[in-house]
């Protein structure tokens, strides 16, 4: 599948999603076919979110271009990602950081997380990625403070906790709003211990973050 893959990433180049060289390399290294339930492999290279189970998907490559680009990563960062799924994200995530750098990713639903062990391991991005079970918007304070920190999932407002472990000068991306897939892309950076600078970055679609700071469980 690898010239569906370099046919995608040119396709993202050529649309402004991918900007930068490391992401672009990052794309190209991470086999998203591997991401996901075998039944839906064959549309891997379809830029668009698919199902992956208990309610959840794997974002869309341009939406995944998008954080990569925006959270502006550089090798030995230590990262923060609220919402597993099967690992593609932190995967390409990885790739840019490289192996001085580290992936904390926590994913509420246990089977999921298992999956995604399993696939950064076949992958061989689990030396980068620690994959926790439990409630993301609590954060990991165990490997606070974070150079980034971002959320594939949506939540109401920015979960406390999130800002409290993002390193001064970092940066958290996060989808902000209704639990119905209609979001802002908020960008937060920390300019003190108290002070904190926000813009949007444009209109999204995830799907909701269930926690204590996030949107409750049905």
């Amino acid at each position: 599948m690898m010239d569906q893959r370099e046919e995608l990433v040119e396709k993202l180049c050529n649309q402004g999603y991918i900007r930068t060289e490391k992401v672009k390399k990052a794309m190209l290294n991470v086999p998203r076919e591997e991401f996901m339930p075998p039944e839906i492999r064959a549309y891997a290279y379809l830029d668009r979110p698919l199902p992956i189970g208990k309610g959840q998907t794997i974002s869309a490559p341009h939406m995944v271009a998008i954080i990569a680009e925006k959270l502006k990563l550089n090798e030995g960062m230590n990262i923060l990602e609220i919402g597993t799924g099967f690992g593609y994200n932190a995967a390409v995530v990885s790739e840019i950081i490289g192996i001085s750098g580290h992936v904390y990713t926590i994913e509420r639903i246990p089977s999921l997380a298992r999956k995604a062990k399993e696939n950064l391991k076949k992958t061989g991005h689990n030396h980068q990625v620690t994959v926790i079970i439990g409630d993301g918007t609590l954060g990991y304070p165990e490997k606070a403070p974070f150079d980034r920190i971002y959320g594939t999932a949506s939540a109401p407002k920015i979960p406390q906790p999130l800002k409290k472990q993002l390193k001064i000068g970092g940066n958290l991306i996060i989808p902000m709003g209704s639990e119905n897939y209609f979001q802002e892309l908020v960008s937060v950076q920390r300019i003190s211990e108290d002070e904190f600078k926000s813009k949007d970055l444009g209109g999204v679609a995830f799907v909701p973050m269930i926690g204590e700071y996030g949107w409750p469980e049905d």
